[in-house]
């Protein structure tokens, strides 16, 4: 006795047990889910110990950086846009409101009424710093002077106040990006404290967004799993019309997923934005096999009208089959494995995990639910005779002529016009495959996870808004870093001595000192080469501590004053120790902005723009003035004035404690992956034509750059890895389990004309290339060669039977066909509920689930048969 016959005798000798095992096990794994932790942070699909994941992380130290909420309001109705005494008034009575949120960072909000104002004091060189709207407007005339003073600093032109007046922001920034979609939610309950007025009120920013989808996603879950699952059972119940017999495989599907997920959160895995959609795919995956079984069983009852017997000779045919095409789905989703997104592999592993689970329950558990029903249940199931006369033959009861449903009927039509025209099959097949190539070369990667959200949702709506207003709500930074190299140490050295030079030449009669002042720096100079220690601040520590007390210990001369100015001289050294305090640097910083602005940016900030800021104002506010002033020592100057401002920490924001760093703060009006890439390779290529006077470490940051990094790595990691390994690995499986390499390329046929039409289709319509597509990519070749293997394996079992090509070809299109139709119908149309979804990837998954269910399906029934019948069909293999 083989062993798929011990096990299905067991399972209908002792189907209680394995009922009860069945719930032991569902009732184990559910003790699990009071443990499940919930992340909805898209950073996580990296590595924690990815590069970009951690130089952002130091980033948002160093400059003391947060995740910000943009909150904006538009009035397009008054004639001063949002610049009138009831809009400003509410602004800032709401800002005051968000500051109480707990996890808001107060201090750091910015607004029109945490702002300032800079502008000239009494005098030229006087400066002064004022809130900009300290309290609400007394008057329209008020509040569009607040607007002209807004206007007038670039800093805040296009970031706070639109180019036209008709908008503000306020940028809120958060202790956790994992209460961004708490906070929205209460800074909406704050907007309608004060009713409506002419102003309207949008909320954006790519935190809020992506916790946003964390949220509806698992809400979605919730809803789409239970109701694919009502979906499968109708069908069933229409096919099979008995709701006992079609419960078993609905319980096998639950059994499925909570097994799985109990899994996933025992070992201590976090329920992530791929891991939610476990249930939506096991739900359909699942109940495959219970579908075949049910359908034979269906066409097989009324021959032995025995529920054991029946079963018995049912698993018998099906057992090869339903492994084949268990092991090949397990394999596409293991695959993912490979990729090089962390939350992927959880997600393969844990449904390739359920799918094994439920080939053990469709062989144990369906049988043995089949035996709880009575055999008068049964009475009137399955097909019914066409006529009670025909004679049968007891020793080979398939004889047996039954009423043939609407789908026989069908599928013996499909049978004789694929062998009737089998040629044209072929070339039709042929000419699609190369159109559909020739859309996959029009397809663009492209993502941005605010468009996971449809047109209609109010994040997208908010999005395209205020990107129409402002320069731009996507933020990402690039931090330039004076590289600590030996060039850039001799460039400093070589400056140190020019200007030691120049002090040289007041203190002629004290030549000798100096020269060995200078001949000492030289050799501290070599020392510093030669143990490769290349930082000009520990260069000018050492002068200072150790050559100068050397100095100042030998000289005798009272009468000079030369000691006293030599330790003046290097204590104003030290601004030169500081590279972003030279304006050859910032004035690169400056060059490179204002390229970007021209390249996808809607606007840039750094401490560029406040240097020449505050030296306009300074310099009595003229236009030629908003410069970089000429020498380090000014431009201490401007940052000393900035900081005596209401918000002195903003400087932080921009350049590190040691100006040896600066963040550029980069605006963009969208956040497409292409539009982040395109300024990322335009930059690089402006940095290369234009090499910055000292040499920089240039590395990019911030969330907008983030996503383009690991979806990036998601979508050629998916190509290249896990659809190649898994194409690959599923071949080499079709070869093994047919023993035939013939064989084997024959089953990858129908699958690999559906992934070139499906991606062909994409191209052409449009459709980018992001996320849901890349996984979808490796995901469905396990599942859509589910058909084929059926397909095949009942093939060479009817052929075994009837020693005929054209016999076994006509009666492969009665019942096999029959059941591998119903498959279709019924895991295609069980993704269909995603399409109800308002969230974007889960309508795309839903959408090219379904389509390459049916056009792989379609494809086995058309393609499989006309290559059998016009190039294969002598093959030995059959």
């Amino acid at each position: 006795m083989s062993l798929k016959t011990k096990i299905t005798e067991f399972s209908v000798n002792h189907y209680k047990i394995v009922f009860f095992i069945t719930i032991l096990i569902t009732i184990v794994s559910l003790t699990q889910f009071p443990k499940m932790a919930i992340d909805t942070d898209p950073e996580n699909m990296l590595s924690e110990n990815e590069f970009v994941r951690v130089f952002d992380k130091q980033v948002k130290k160093e400059f003391a950086m947060y995740d910000i909420i943009v909150l904006g309001a538009v009035n397009e109705y008054h004639k001063n846009g949002v610049f009138n005494k009831e809009t400003l008034e509410k602004l800032f009575n709401i800002t005051e409101k968000i500051k109480k949120i707990d996890g808001v960072v107060s201090p750091e909000i910015m607004s029109l009424s945490t702002v300032d104002d800079i502008k000239q004091g009494g005098s030229e060189g006087e400066i002064k710093f004022e809130r900009l709207m300290g309290a609400p407007p007394a008057n329209d005339s008020e509040a569009a002077f607040i607007g002209l003073r807004a206007k007038s600093n670039p800093i805040l032109d296009g970031s706070i106040i639109s180019e036209n007046g008709k908008a503000v922001c306020v940028y809120v920034p958060i202790k956790e990006k994992k209460i961004s979609y708490r906070t929205a939610m209460e800074i909406r309950s704050i907007i309608k404290e004060f009713g409506k007025g002419n102003e309207k009120y949008y909320i954006t920013g790519l935190p809020v967004a992506e916790d946003t989808f964390g949220v509806e996603m698992f809400k979605q879950m919730a809803m789409s799993a239970p109701l694919a699952g009502a979906i499968i059972f109708l069908l069933m119940l229409y096919f099979f019309k008995k709701i006992k017999l079609i419960i078993s495989p609905m319980i096998v599907a639950m059994v499925s997923i909570i097994c799985s997920m109990g899994l996933m959160i025992g070992l201590g895995y976090s329920v992530h934005i791929m891991s939610s959609m476990i249930a939506i795919f096991l739900m359909p995956i699942s109940v495959v096999d219970s579908v075949h079984i049910i359908s034979d069983f269906f066409e097989k009852y009324q021959i032995y009208k025995d529920r054991k017997k029946t079963i018995l000779v049912v698993i018998d045919e099906l057992f090869s089959p339903m492994l084949y095409t268990s092991l090949t789905s397990f394999a596409g989703f293991v695959s993912l494995a490979t990729a090089p997104i962390p939350p992927v592999q959880v997600f393969g592993f844990f449904v390739g995990f359920g799918i094994i689970v439920a080939f053990i329950l469709t062989i144990t558990f369906v049988p043995a639910s089949i035996m709880f029903i009575s055999e008068k249940t049964l009475e009137n199931f399955g097909a019914k005779k066409i006529s009670s006369n025909i004679e049968i033959d007891e020793t080979n009861n398939n004889n047996l002529q039954f009423q043939k449903s609407f789908y026989q009927k069908l599928a013996d039509f499909t049978g004789r016009f694929i062998f009737n025209n089998s040629k044209l099959i072929i070339s039709l097949t042929f000419i699609i495959a190369v159109i559909a190539v020739i859309g996959i070369t029009k397809i663009r990667i492209n993502d941005n996870p605010v468009k996971w959200f449809d047109k209609k949702h109010e994040i997208r709506i908010a999005d395209k808004e205020l990107n129409k207003h402002f320069s731009g709500t996507y933020m990402a930074s690039l931090i330039l870093e004076a590289d600590t190299t030996i060039d850039n140490l001799k460039l400093y050295y070589n400056g140190f001595n020019s200007r030691l030079e120049n002090f040289s030449l007041n203190y002629q009669n004290d030549s000798a000192v100096l020269n060995k002042f200078k001949q000492l720096c030289s050799s501290e100079f070599d020392a510093f080469v030669k143990a490769r220690n290349y930082s000009f601040a520990e260069f000018h520590k050492s002068v200072s501590n150790s050559i100068l007390p050397t100095i100042v210990y030998e000289y005798k001369n009272p009468d000079s004053n030369l000691i006293e100015e030599l330790t003046y001289f290097m204590e104003d050294e030290k601004i030169y120790t500081e590279p972003f305090k030279q304006p050859e640097l910032l004035e690169y910083a400056d060059k490179l902005q204002t390229f970007m602005n021209t390249v996808k940016v809607g606007k840039s900030n750094s401490i560029s723009t406040i240097v020449k800021k505050i030296n306009q104002e300074l310099r009595g506010g003229k236009t030629a003035e908003f410069r970089i002033p000429e020498n380090p020592k000014m431009i201490g100057e401007c940052l000393i004035q900035f900081q005596s401002s209401h918000r002195p920490n903003d400087l932080w924001h921009f350049v590190t404690y040691d100006y040896n760093k600066i963040n550029i703060w980069v605006q963009l009006k969208s956040g497409d992956n292409t539009d982040m890439t395109e300024v990322i390779n335009q930059t690089n290529q402006f940095i290369s034509r234009n090499p910055p006077p000292y040499s920089l470490k240039i590395n990019w940051a911030g969330k907008t750059y983030l996503n383009v990094v690991w979806q990036d790595k998601m979508v050629f990691g998916m190509l290249t890895n896990s659809l190649l390994s898994s194409f690959i690995t599923v071949l080499i499986m079709m070869i093994i389990l047919f023993r035939s390499i013939w064989l084997g390329i024959l089953s990858m046929i129908p699958l690999t004309v559906t992934i070139t039409f499906i991606y062909g289709l994409i191209g052409f319509i449009g459709k980018d290339y992001d996320m849901p597509v890349a996984i979808l990519s490796s995901l469905t070749l396990g599942v859509a060669v589910d058909f084929a293997i059926h397909f095949i394996e009942r093939f060479k079992q009817i052929s075994k039977e009837e020693k005929n090509f054209e016999k076994a070809f006509y009666k492969m299109f009665d019942e096999p066909a029959t059941a591998i139709t119903r498959n279709i119908i019924v895991i295609a149309l069980g993704f269909l509920p995603l399409l109800l979804s308002p969230l974007v990837p889960y309508q795309t998954v839903g959408f090219f689930l379904t389509a390459i269910m049916i056009v792989s399906g379609i494809g086995t029934i058309l393609i499989l048969p006309a290559i059998m019948k016009d190039i294969i069909r002598d093959f030995k293999d059959l």
